[in-house]
Formats: structure tokens, sequence, C-alpha cells
């Protein structure tokens, strides 16, 4: 007998604590019982009981040519077949890092971790070692990985270290960085003029996308790089997310096209897109400060799986498949969903905005809101009890949406007519859950 979803999940919380192994999938945020994956192709995920999902997480970002596309499979298959891990360097890892290069200018030189929270918490070290400072400056909102400097809150004022963001992250180290409002160049300001000279980096989500879709203000990011400049800090860009998922050269190329926003980050960091699935993330950026890292200076970073075979033949093959007209793809798709589901919950009188960044998207609920939002408070003054029905709704239509209404959507380049009339077509439905949700 086919065990259900609900099954796996009790074996699996006897197991795994919160029977998941990221909190996201526990399902907390909107209730009920996580669904159990075990298939994928194109738009398509499947789960344990066999029902087909018109897929909107993307595996939270990498999937841009479709779950299970050929070219990745046939490379990861032909990688697999030389061998899973070798502890040694290996051409392939050479060609992503020169894809990524290409791609991305202020990329001279990289180095390939394992996930984003390496990547992010090595570049962090490196800017610590680079200029020589402790303190870090990050945003509300922005989510840089589980590293313990990390998890940190606001504290009481603008220019004010943090406090611990999670149980086991001790005061002293939580209190190195500064967390303030995300498009706010006067806190910014203000930070500096009290901490310039002990400010090693700021970090920044290109654009954030981990509090739903909050894209950075016209020449938010060149502004920060001018500032970092000018008291001799760095900047951190975190393109985890956003990396070769919004263009072909991530955020920051959407950015280099307009004179009066172009701007260059010291250090930036990739991940999701990178792999194509796999576990596969990177730390690149000018190569006098790279270069700080061992074995050619004193910064210490090392893993036994970093530009593992296997997992870098994905991200090569998709790289390399990702051309003009699988984003120009990505672009359509983003607009058929994001103007159907503001269409719907219009019909409905649900008052919201549509969040972009591109070819991410997100949405926040309810009237005070409904000019969309610029910060995580902003995003805190949301209706979020009406996403959980809205959520349930698309999930009984045959509809996986991210289980949060602070995540972003993604759309693949495998989303055809069929599958985007699916998503149309469970709406309705949707749109009224939400319009008669109760708090």
């Amino acid at each position: 007998m086919t065990p259900t979803n609900a099954d796996l999940f009790a074996r699996a919380q006897a197991a795994i604590p919160g029977g998941v192994n990221s909190p996201v999938r526990a399902f907390r945020s909107v209730g009920g019982t996580p669904r159990f994956l075990v298939s994928a192709h194109g738009p398509y995920v499947v789960d344990a009981e066999g029902r087909e999902y018109v897929d909107l997480v993307a595996g939270w970002g990498p999937a841009i040519l479709g779950h299970a596309d050929a070219r990745v499979i046939e490379a990861v298959t032909d990688a697999a077949a030389r061998g899973l891990s070798f502890g040694a360097s290996t051409p392939a890892e050479t060609e992503l890092a020169e894809l990524v290069e290409q791609r991305v200018g202020p990329v001279e030189k990289l180095r390939l971790v394992s996930t984003g929270t390496e990547a992010t918490m090595s570049a962090i070290r490196l800017a610590r070692g680079f200029t020589g400072r402790d303190l870090l400056v990050k945003f509300a909102g922005h989510y840089h990985g589980h590293s313990d400097g990390l998890l940190a809150e606001a504290g009481s004022g603008l220019a004010t270290f943090a406090l611990p963001g999670s149980a086991g992250v001790p005061a002293d180290i939580a209190a190195l960085t500064l967390v303030l409002p995300y498009n706010d160049l006067d806190a910014v300001r203000a930070a500096f003029a009290e901490h310039g000279d002990r400010i090693a980096a700021v970090i920044v989500e290109a654009a954030a996308a981990n509090m739903g879709v909050v894209p950075p203000l016209p020449g938010f990011n060149r502004a920060l790089v001018e500032l970092a400049r000018a008291n001799g800090s760095l900047v951190i860009s975190d393109e985890v997310l956003t990396g070769f998922r919004v263009s072909e050269a991530g955020w920051w190329g959407l950015e280099a096209r307009d004179e009066a926003s172009e701007y260059t980050p010291d250090l930036l960091t990739f991940g999701k897109v990178i792999g194509g699935g796999m576990p596969v993330a990177a730390l690149g950026g000018r190569a006098e400060v790279m270069d700080r890292l061992a074995p050619l200076g004193p910064v210490y970073q090392a893993g036994t799986l970093s530009g593992n075979p296997v997992a870098v033949a994905a991200g090569v093959a998709t790289l390399r498949a990702a051309d003009a007209s699988v984003y120009a793809t990505l672009d359509r798709n983003a607009e058929a969903v994001s103007e159907a589901v503001s269409e719907a919950l219009a019909a409905e009188g649900v008052a919201h905005a549509v969040q972009r960044a591109g070819n991410l998207f997100s949405f926040v609920f309810g009237e005070e809101v409904s000019g969309g939002v610029a910060d995580y408070a902003g995003v805190q003054r949301q209706e979020a009890f009406r996403y959980a029905p809205f959520f349930h709704a698309m999930l009984d239509a045959g509809v996986s949406l991210p289980p949060s209404v602070f995540e972003a959507w993604f759309v693949t380049a495998a989303h055809d007519d069929l599958a985007i009339d699916r998503i149309v077509d469970a709406l309705p439905a949707a749109a009224r859950a939400a319009a008669s949700a109760r708090r």
C-alpha cells in the first residue's frame, strides 16, 4: 500500500527534528500536511501519493530550465559515471568559474563552496580579514544563511548593535552586526557616522527575496557601494537567489544596464542556479580581495565537497543552456502568472500589491500595503492571514506555491500554456478563500 503524505510526515517526525531538514518545508506558516515529493519533470512535481502539481517553487530557484532538463540530467549522469567525489581539483571547476566570470563583470576570481550559507559566511570572514575590521552591516528582513553573525535582530536604534535572532547565537557575536532598515540610506549614513572606522562590510541581498520580494529603490545599491568605499568598507552583494535567475548576470546585470544604477560590489555570493539544483554555491569578486583566501592569503576557508564534480556538472550545464531566450521566457511567464493572480485577487476585492524583482515576484495583502512595500516593516504590516487559505486552495487544485507569504515565487522556462492555464483555472477559488479569510 502506498504511504500517504501524512504517513510519511509522521515517520519523518519520529526520525528528523520537526520532520524536515529545512524549516519552511514543515508548512508551519500555512498549516496542514507537507507534500513529500518523489519526482519532477518540466514545470511539474509529483508527490508520494502520485498527485501532480504545477510547481511555482522550482527548487527555490535553480530549476530555471524546468525540472529534470535532459541536458542537465545527461551532464550529471556522465559525471557520476566517472566518479562521485575525488577530493582533488577537476577541470570542470575552472569551467564553471570562467562561466561566472564571463557573465558577471565584478567577478574576477571565484571560490566554489557547497551552500549559500557557506558562501556568505566565507565572504564575511574574507571582508574582515581584508579590512582588519570586525563590524558587519545587514538589513532587516534580509536572509544570508544561518551562520551565527547573520541570525541577528535589530537593536533599539538605527545604529545600535544587534541582538541574537536565534537560540544558540552568543550575544557577543550578534553584537558585531548592525541591523538597519532596508532601502534607508539615512540609516546607513548614521551607522557609518558612528561606527565607520570599525565596519568591515555591508552585506545586502542584491534584491531582497527572503521576506517576499522587495526590490531595492533605484540607486540604493550604488549608493551603498559609494558610502562603503568612502569609509574603507566592502560591499557584499548576496545573489544566492537572484544570481543567474533574473538575468544572465543576475540582479547586478539588470542594474548595470542603467548608468544611474550601475555599481561594482567588492564581493558577490551565489547559490541555487549556479548549481542547477545540486549543492553548489560560490563567492567571487575583486582579485585583490579574493587572493586573501588560503592558500594565497591568511583567510582560511576549505571544504571537502567544494567543487564536487557531479554538482559542478549540473551547474555548468544549466548556465550553458540558460541563454537569452530562456530569460525572455522566464520574464514572460512571470508576467503572465503574477498578472493572473493579481486580477483574480482584485476580482474578489482582496487589496494587495504585486512585488517584482525581474522574474521573481510575490504578493502582499491588505489595504495598508496595496501601494507596495519597500522594507521589512512594510512586509510585516500586511494581512498575512489571507495567504494560508489561498495557498491551500491552490494546492487542492494542483498548484504548488511557496508555503509562506514571506517567500518569492519562481517560474521556469518549461511553464508552457498548459501549465499556466492550470494555474489560472485554480485562481478564482483561491482568491475567494483569501477574501473570506479571518484573523
